[in-house]
């Protein structure tokens, strides 16, 4: 049993200090995988890996009745923190109350260049995962945890308890899926 899975254990068990012993764990793990997905937003992005580990960590031990039973689950719920978040960051950015109908226009060489995604395709992705999530849950969590936790094939594969040969399958399935959902954007990781 690893020191995470007997810390999650003690977190389940009520030991309030457990939660403490957990962060430094899983820190640097969850801060790769939060600058990963962050990578892929667009530029003038203000959210930061350390703030998005941070919000999504609050989240997931402020939660009573937290249900992780182990690493792997640990982490997919971690992936749906931060998805969330995300969520609720493009819709903060793209309300009218804040200004989200006005467009950032800079002038400089970087204008030429467009990295990231638009936030409008962040909430269109997740309408579309949220339909999947109906359709197959277990595809709408591989999809959260190779999009939004940045995970490799490995890693997800360890996370779901299932081998990497049947969630390359399962990927392959889930990205066409969205695909044909988002009609025409790319879906691409």
């Amino acid at each position: 049993m690893s020191e995470v899975t007997r810390i999650i254990q003690g977190i389940q068990e009520g030991n309030l200090t457990a939660a403490n012993d957990l962060l430094p764990l899983v820190y640097s793990e969850l801060k790769r995988l939060a600058a990963e997905k962050l990578r892929h937003e667009r530029p003038g992005q203000t959210l930061q890996p350390t703030a998005l580990v941070h919000e999504a960590y609050l989240r997931l031990v402020g939660e009573l009745d937290q249900g992780w039973n182990g690493r792997g689950h640990f982490f997919g719920a971690a992936a749906e923190a931060m998805r969330r978040i995300l969520i609720e960051y493009a819709r903060r950015k793209n309300s009218i109350k804040r200004g989200g109908d006005l467009e950032r226009f800079e002038v400089d060489e970087a204008d030429a260049i467009e990295n990231g995604r638009d936030l409008e395709e962040v909430l269109d992705l997740d309408e579309a995962l949220t339909k999947l999530e109906q359709f197959d849950s277990d595809l709408a969590r591989l999809v959260k945890l190779r999009y939004f936790a940045g995970m490799t094939i490995d890693e997800a594969a360890e996370a779901m308890g299932v081998s990497p040969r049947t969630i390359k399958r399962n990927w392959t399935y889930a990205r066409a899926w969205l695909g044909r959902e988002l009609e025409g954007n790319d879906f691409i990781v």
